[in-house]
């Protein structure tokens, strides 16, 4: 029993994924996390690798999905942004338009037994159907001066173009004067403030709520798109044979199938062999079509011509572009900067995340803010040299041991953060093979307000326990920490045990730093 998965599915997964992000009763955000991956000489951490080393930056190990991960993954976090409309879209790959270069024409009929001429794809979306001008503007091909049999001439592989698509007319037409018989429809310019943000060398950014969009541009597009309006579904009838031995004349003829009021206009040679065909009513409502010649029943028919219509997605071109050009990936686009103490400038980071849904910490209530902290605070009362990735301990009033990694340290505000891996529990790595420290060190153990100092071996440091509020004075200077102390310190933002993980990567060590912007691009494929 042979079955498949559709690209239509596919594309409907990346449009309900946006609208999942979208929707008011969910919130998703990237975040940036494990500040200590470790190095070769010393790998640190739960499921670390020797290969993921701060020495050489390189040859992260693939991420794995199961439940301890993605909790270990959580509570590495370092912080994280809320995805926002104006920082997702749909991406499609980029086919920059260039002379002299051939391109496939768009058709409904593709498939492993017609291949697309020049691309070899079994697949519309695979081919090379559309392109992006010079000027940002998406145009899909309706026509490259390809057909089957003429005369027994064939061209199947078309012309190559030569006359860069620049008009923004809403029909299909010619780009220029060349003859290279390519037919364009124009379909949007990407927005200036989406080449900012999500223009990349490999793909092109569709616009958003292409369906509902009220832009004037889109708008027009859309409904000259839409065949229900206009009779304009069908733009094209190929030249699969074009016939002969007298049997055809030059006319317009009607189009039969499922759909009504498209008529096309062929020329013929002195043969009788179909030469060109001009669609001047594409009607509307068909799936498929057939030119009636208005042959009589009993007339023999030798020298058949065999004339194709091109069925559009939908109603028409540039009704729905998501469709129309084959929309199965997402990309989420976020920058983090030195904009907010959430954000620490004073750290490194080796996983990229995507979460949805995280709680408010000590709460059931769903975190909505636009960006938070995942890290746990102390606010010191003296300057330290912090290394990041640093053990810290803190001996508490019952004799405890509180361990955590040092994530960043603020020399300004003398604010250090960090998170507690489950790798201090395991000895540093992931065993739970009997020893005789786990009596004493298997629990996690919260760092206290009190006059114990906080110690990485190399610094030894006392808690501000007078300390309260989110903000700090600094000469004249005000400053925003981003996380409420109280008696010197701050929970996490974000309750590190919620919140579904739907994204992660592994990279090389980045280190931050305050003269750099870190922008995050996450392409998701459906």
């Amino acid at each position: 029993m042979s079955a498949i998965v559709t690209d239509q599915f596919r594309i409907a997964n990346a449009n309900n994924f946006v609208e999942s992000v979208l929707s008011a009763d969910n919130n998703y955000y990237v975040f940036l996390g494990l500040s200590n991956p470790g190095t070769i000489s010393s790998p640190v951490g739960f499921g670390r690798s020797t290969t993921w080393g701060e020495e050489t930056n390189s040859n992260p190990p693939s991420p794995i999905d199961n439940q301890q991960y993605l909790s270990h993954y959580r509570n590495t976090a370092l912080f994280g942004k809320k995805l926002t409309s104006s920082n997702i879209r749909r991406v499609i790959k980029k086919v920059n338009w260039t002379v002299n270069t051939r391109y496939d024409m768009y058709r409904h009929d593709y498939s492993v037994g017609n291949l697309t001429p020049i691309s070899q794809s079994a697949r519309l979306y695979d081919s090379n159907y559309y392109v992006v001008n010079s000027d940002f503007k998406v145009y899909i091909c309706i026509y490259n001066g390809s057909h089957g049999s003429i005369g027994g001439t064939v061209n199947l592989t078309g012309n190559t173009s030569q006359d860069e698509p620049t008009f923004t007319d809403l029909e299909v037409s010619a780009a220029g004067t060349s003859g290279d018989e390519y037919l364009w429809k124009y379909l949007f310019t990407i927005s200036p403030s989406d080449i900012i943000k999500f223009d990349s060398t490999e793909y092109i950014v569709l616009p958003s709520d292409w369906s509902t969009s009220n832009d004037f541009q889109i708008q027009s597009i859309r409904d000259s798109g839409d065949s229900t309006i206009n009779n304009n579904q069908i733009k094209y009838v190929y030249i699969e044979d074009g016939g002969g031995d007298g049997l055809y004349r030059s006319g317009t003829y009607n189009i039969k199938g499922d759909g009504s009021g498209a008529k096309v206009n062929i020329e013929v040679d002195t043969s009788g062999t179909i030469i060109k065909t001009t669609v001047v009513s594409g009607g509307s409502g068909y799936t498929f079509g057939i030119v009636d010649f208005g042959h009589a029943t009993d007339d023999l028919i030798q020298n058949s011509s065999k004339l194709i219509p091109i069925i559009p997605p939908s109603r028409g071109h540039g009704y729905n572009i998501y469709e129309e050009l084959g929309a199965d990936k997402v990309l989420a686009y976020t920058r983090f900067d030195d904009s907010t103490r959430d954000f620490p400038v004073n750290t490194k980071f080796s996983q990229v995340g995507i979460i949805k849904n995280p709680e408010t910490y000590n709460s059931s209530t769903l975190y909505s803010a636009s960006e938070y902290s995942s890290l746990g605070s102390i606010k010191l009362t003296s300057d330290i040299t912090a290394t990041i990735g640093n053990k810290i301990e803190q001996e508490t009033s019952d004799g405890s041991i509180a361990r955590g990694y040092i994530a960043s340290y603020d020399a300004d505000t003398k604010v250090l953060k960090y998170y507690q891996d489950r790798s201090l529990n395991f000895a540093n790595t992931f065993d739970q093979t009997d020893r005789n420290d786990v009596t004493s060190k298997a629990n996690v153990v919260s760092f206290e307000s009190s006059s114990n100092s906080i110690s990485d071996g190399t610094f030894s440091a006392s808690i501000d326990t007078g300390f309260g509020g989110i903000t700090t004075t600094i000469g004249s200077k005000i400053i925003n920490l981003g996380v409420t102390f109280s008696g010197g310190l701050a929970d996490p933002e974000i309750n590190k045990n919620t919140g579904d993980v739907i994204y992660i990567d592994n990279r090389s060590l980045v280190t931050r730093d305050s003269r750099q912007k870190e922008d995050i691009k996450i392409i998701l494929e459906f």
